[in-house]
């Protein structure tokens, strides 16, 4: 198959989308793979405003909230079949998923691609009421997986009650769907990276030294994390 398309979702801000996708997107540079990276929060791009001087790394700004953004998206992914293309979805594309998502997961197959949702959770309800939502209109398949990820900034996994005794979680791992802990990164070293619009290798290049130390010990089990998603498809 070609590579694959990574979409990262929850369909509400604060799970901590941005801090998945940027350390995908750090993780699959080190890979050395070729990357094509799509932001969708047109409003607030912090992710491709910190990632778009990034020479390994190319990144798009792209309007998914009408039919003509997904039909670009599609474009994109069958004009670039050997980058990565990974998707950071703004907290109100939920909508225009339910829209026009099935626009993309009807020409998975002819793009030859197969899609890997991760989807990123607080502890609030919210996240699971819009999880099913979305797997109605893009259900597993051959071509498409989506795997959970408890965000511990937010309580360590036996904190998840809601999503670890919940019916969806038994029946996504029983088709293939990977329950997964996003690392805690530390508030000072979380918010320096945000406010001054870093990628993970360019603080690794002007964080103070402490700084960087927790950097370090947090990136390692991240991209532990991510590296199981890469492997497993």
């Amino acid at each position: 198959m070609n590579k694959p398309i990574y979409l990262i979702g929850c369909g509400k801000g604060g799970t901590g989308k941005s801090c998945v996708t940027v350390t995908l997107l750090d993780k699959l540079k080190e890979n050395k793979e070729k990357i094509k990276f799509i932001e969708t929060d047109t409003s607030n791009p912090d992710v491709y405003k910190s990632h778009r001087h990034e020479e390994e790394i190319d990144s798009i700004l792209l309007n998914l909230d009408n039919a003509d953004g997904w039909i670009d998206l599609i474009n994109i992914a069958d004009e670039s079949p050997d980058y990565n293309l990974v998707i950071n979805t703004a907290a109100r594309n939920n909508l225009s998923i339910e829209q026009y998502g099935n626009i993309l997961n009807e020409t998975l197959p002819q793009l030859n691609r197969k899609m890997i949702t991760l989807w990123v959770i607080n502890r609030q309800r919210d996240c699971l009421e819009i999880l099913k939502q979305y797997l109605k209109v893009l259900p597993y398949s051959d071509n498409h997986i989506l795997h959970t990820i408890r965000n511990n900034y937010f309580g360590k996994d036996d904190k998840f009650e809601l999503y670890n005794n919940s019916k969806l979680r038994l029946e996504n791992e029983k088709l293939g769907g990977l329950t997964l802990s996003f690392p805690e990164l530390a508030d000072r070293v979380a918010d320096e990276l945000y406010s001054s619009r870093l990628s993970i290798s360019q603080a690794m290049k002007k964080m103070p030294l402490g700084n960087k130390a927790e950097l370090i010990r947090w990136q390692k089990i991240a991209h532990q994390m991510i590296q199981e998603i890469i492997e497993h498809g």
